[in-house]
């Protein structure tokens, strides 16, 4: 039960996320360091999530494979 509970939040953080994306496509000039990127606001927060995502997959691992040893 708990375990339905938990992909079913996931699922819905993960369409919220898309709604979220998807109604910002206006561009957006963002400073990286030395760089000026204009591009669109969705594919910024679509990044920043998945860079967000990817983060939390490294962290998630690395206290599992911690707590196994």
């Amino acid at each position: 039960m708990i375990q339905k509970l938990k992909i079913a939040g996931i699922v819905l953080l993960a369409v919220c996320a898309l709604i979220v994306v998807l109604q910002n496509t206006g561009p957006v000039e963002t400073d990286i360091l030395f760089f000026t990127l204009t591009l669109p606001h969705a594919a910024l927060l679509f990044g920043s999530v998945m860079v967000g995502f990817i983060i939390g997959v490294f962290v998630a691992g690395r206290m599992l494979s911690r707590r196994k040893a």
